[in-house]
């Protein structure tokens, strides 16, 4: 079903982001690619916003073609990204490198299955920003924030190299396979857990911090951050059960992120 003979409509439904990772996988990669689509934002805390049964999981891709037949719908954001990317080969969403596209894929799928002490942990909360002592972190969290920080500086230097061999070192734009790919996109929601959390960067090398800087200065990324606090004026968008997650906790205190905030690698 090639891109230029077929042009299928495309509606995402997601919760709200600002708060879903696995929607904002999606959306950032429809977003990034310049792929026409239509959102439709839920809320399961809100009766008016609750998705209806059969978007129960999200997030969920409808695909609509051309003709009258039957929408195909694909839950699943590593779902919806592959099918993405096979629908669109010109906007290489994967990289054009088997090498390179074969690690790109090894990542995003580690980050699918993968730093569950972590992610449930630190919760998605894109403009909150939580300090003090009684932040979780212990031992299986650290292990996962290690594993995380030397996966991204170990895919960096490794796609260095092979561009280097094949001679394409000039077209490296500082993502974790050169040019942004889903695996970026699928680590995006983690970066702010770190930043959200005020999770420490310890140990984090040069290139680990040199692609947290390129993913959080690049326009998509900071457009992205504007739609999260648009999100954050609706009152409707708000789940209480991801803005309180530690106000049990005397020594946390749960402030926000300002709109123009900036990551500076070398602050670390």
């Amino acid at each position: 079903m090639a891109e230029e003979t077929l042009k299928p409509s495309y509606t995402l439904h997601i919760y709200y982001t600002r708060y879903s990772s696995w929607g904002a996988r999606a959306q950032l990669v429809l977003e990034y690619f310049e792929i026409a689509h239509e959102t439709k934002y839920y809320n399961f805390t809100v009766p008016s916003l609750t998705p209806p049964a059969e978007l129960a999981i999200l997030p969920v891709l409808d695909v609509t073609p051309p003709e009258a037949d039957e929408t195909l719908r694909i839950p699943d954001s590593l779902a919806i990204c592959e099918f993405l990317a096979e629908q669109h080969p010109s906007k290489h969403l994967w990289p054009s490198d088997p090498h390179l596209r074969a690690t790109a894929r090894a990542a995003a799928a580690t980050m699918h299955s993968g730093f569950a002490a972590l992610r449930n942990a630190y919760p998605c909360d894109f403009v909150a920003r939580f300090a003090g002592p009684g932040i979780p972190f212990d031992e299986a969290i650290a292990k996962d924030v290690s594993k995380l920080l030397a996966l991204w500086g170990r895919v960096r230097a490794a796609t260095r190299r092979r561009l280097a061999v094949l001679g394409r070192g000039a077209e490296d734009e500082g993502f974790l396979c050169g040019g942004f790919s889903i695996a970026d996109a699928f680590f995006w929601p983690v970066l702010w857990r770190l930043r959200t959390y005020s999770v420490p960067l310890t140990g984090a090398g040069e290139d680990a911090l040199k692609w947290m800087e390129t993913m959080w200065s690049h326009p998509v990324m900071q457009a992205q951050a504007k739609e999260y606090f648009r999100q954050e004026r609706n009152p409707q968008s708000r789940m209480a059960q991801y803005d309180d997650v530690l106000s049990d906790k005397p020594d946390v205190t749960r402030g926000r992120f300002v709109e123009d905030w900036v990551f500076d690698s070398t602050a670390v």
